[in-house]
């Protein structure tokens, strides 16, 4: 009897067999991953060994990876944070998207294109790769560059600008169906999709947090995933339902969950399925490449990716030198950028299912942003080349990192202690005189030269990766010590260590009271305000060099420190209002407190000492 496999089973295995084979390939190549996913795509696809015929069903499934990507994207997009980083995002970030949206599209329309296809033609192509950018940047060691912050910036003002691209690509298709049949129904579509976001916004707020509070009582993992998923399911059925974007009411998802307690869980749980269907949707869109169209134009297909290549590095390089960007910076920076992006695939895929513009036009666009992206990675290398002079000094700066190996040997020390700077030091230093010998860790290739130069022995390690924490022995050990900066690195090395090794004692070092919030909120008893004690120690000599003798000015100051210890308990619970004003008024009520406190103290002090200084009054004003 002849048995067949099902038909979910073979695209299964030649999926992931497919995957296997070309994105390490790709890497190896120093392409990137997104290249292997799409080269795996085009051999599997119709124009390669025809493996895959229904391209467009297995394109519609692999959307929801970008719906996924979305969510990720929104969920880390925190209101304060951009807030913080307004300037340069809605700054630069704006200023590259307007520059290289308008260029583009006047070459666009220049060459006989409607005004709607040059429009989102242009859009599309200004979007740059978030994940090479990132890969780059990461492997030349320029995140913490003035171009590094740059690129970041207006990298992630593009992961917001392309929302408004999603949800204008259907009010577009509406305007030109209208067109076509004399009707006007472009108001009725705007209508619908401010409604539809308005709703979404309101119900988040109202609705999400008390689910998931209550998803969470259940205490049940595999629940709280379903959850996830549900809730991106859901959003994204909404969406399709009234016409619109699937990924754009991901992203409202995801921001509206931007600052809630259970972002982190949200994002470990989501990211493997996001993974997996985002190279799903990048292989189906190396499937989806129309070659017949390419074949019959191969010059105006170099001439259309040579051209938007040129005309967006014009720009950006210019944008460079306006920014006041290092020159030996400018040539990275303007390739990085001037590259297509996978999300342009999104919004040229969603463009055709709107009847924005053919489907010819589609494949042309897709097939131009696919080859500058596999051409950048190459530039880059040539680049190097060219002016490896020039990048002398940035290579130099690289070397040490290269030498830098990552913990690898597990260690069985009872403390390790997580960053060595300032801080770590001091804890480390008076735990070796004590013949107590932790696991220090420290990701800064600089501290690492430093450490041995004072006979430090120093692993060079991200305390923030489970895999390092366990290497390092945080199963085993007994306290582990946080001694980062970083509010947000310290508080996600927390938060691991709270989940993989529960019965590790952590020791935390906050950098103000916001961050010592945080750290309570995964229930950690020993934290340290990392300026407290050294500040009442000045204020206890101040008081003493204006006349208070060494015990009341020490007594002045611990009565001011468990007051202020007592107050942040008081504030603890509002911190996370979004109204302040009752963290405000309980700051102000302690401050009053305090002040009334201490004067009854000195009223008190000078009574008592009233009766002594009658006693032992000079006989002689007696007399008198």
């Amino acid at each position: 009897m002849e048995h067949s496999a099902p038909i979910w089973l073979t695209y299964g295995f030649t999926y992931l067999a497919a995957a296997v084979l070309a994105v390490p390939l790709a890497r190896a190549l120093g392409l990137g991953a997104i290249i292997g996913y799409l080269g795996a795509g085009i051999a599997m696809g119709p124009w390669g060994l025809g493996l895959v015929r229904n391209v467009e069903d297995i394109l519609h499934f692999a959307e929801f990876g970008v719906v996924l990507m979305l969510f990720v994207i929104g969920l880390e997009l925190q209101p304060k944070r951009l807030w913080e980083l307004r300037r340069p995002i809605f700054g630069w970030g704006m200023a590259q998207m307007a520059v290289c949206t308008g260029i583009l599209f006047l070459a666009a329309w220049a060459f006989g294109f409607s005004w709607r296809v040059s429009l989102i033609a242009g859009m599309g192509l200004a979007l740059s790769s978030t994940a090479i950018c990132l890969q780059v940047m990461s492997e030349r060691n320029l995140m913490r560059t003035p171009s590094g912050q740059a690129a970041f910036s207006i990298l992630l003002f593009q992961d917001v600008a392309a929302i408004p691209i999603l949800a204008l690509i259907p009010i577009l298709g509406a305007y030109k169906a209208a067109a076509a049949h004399g009707e006007s129904h472009v108001w009725l579509t705007i209508f619908k999709t401010v409604g539809t976001i308005g709703a979404v916004i309101i119900g988040g707020r109202l609705l999400l947090q008390p689910v998931l509070r209550w998803i969470a009582r259940s205490k049940t993992p595999e629940i709280f995933t379903a959850t996830s998923l549900l809730l991106v399911v859901g959003i994204a059925m909404l969406m399709v339902q009234v016409g619109l974007s699937m990924a754009l009411g991901a992203f409202l998802a995801g921001v509206l969950l931007a600052d809630s307690e259970y972002r982190s869980e949200l994002e470990t749980n989501i990211e493997p399925f996001k993974g997996l269907l985002l190279g799903l949707f990048f292989m189906a869109v190396g499937m989806s490449i129309d070659f017949g169209v390419i074949l019959q134009s191969p010059l105006v297909m170099a001439a259309m990716v040579l051209g938007f290549l040129s005309l967006k590095a014009l720009m950006i390089f210019g944008l460079a030198k306006v920014m006041n960007i290092p020159w030996r910076e400018r040539p990275v920076f303007t390739l990085m950028l001037a590259q297509g992006g996978e999300f342009a695939f999104v919004v040229f895929q969603t463009a055709a299912q709107y009847k924005v513009f053919q489907h010819s036009v589609s494949s042309m666009l897709v097939a131009a942003v696919a080859l500058s992206m596999l051409l950048g990675p190459l530039l880059l290398v040539l680049l190097d080349k060219l002016l490896l002079r020039r990048f002398a000094a940035i290579k130099d700066a690289q070397d040490p990192q290269d030498k830098a190996r990552e913990i690898s040997e597990p260690q069985e020390a009872p403390i390790i202690v997580a960053g060595f700077g300032r801080y770590g030091q001091i804890v480390a230093r008076v735990l070796l005189a004590q013949g107590i010998r932790p696991t220090i860790l420290d990701h800064s290739v600089e501290m690492l030269e430093a450490a041995q130069t004072y006979g430090y022995r120093v692993f060079y390690g991200d305390a923030t990766r489970v895999d390092l924490l366990r290497i390092a022995g945080a199963a085993q050990a007994r306290v582990l010590v946080i001694a980062v900066d970083a509010p947000d690195q310290s508080v996600k090395i927390a938060s691991q260590a709270r989940k993989h090794f529960p019965d590790l004692e952590i020791v935390a070092r906050a950098r103000d009271l916001d961050h010592w919030f945080r750290l309570r909120d995964l229930d950690i008893a020993h934290i340290q305000r990392e300026v407290f004690e050294s500040s009442l120690a000045s204020a206890q000599s101040v008081l003493e060099l204006v006349g208070e003798s060494p015990a009341d000015a020490k007594r002045m100051a611990e009565r001011f420190r468990e007051h202020n210890l007592d107050l942040a308990e008081r504030m603890y619970p509002h911190y996370k209002d979004q109204n302040q004003n009752q963290l405000i008024a309980v700051a102000k009520q302690g401050r009053q407190q305090l002040v009334e406190q201490m004067a009854k103290e000195r009223a008190a002090l000078l009574q008592d000492e009233q009766p002594d200084s009658q006693n032992h009054r000079p006989a002689g004003r007696d007399e008198a």
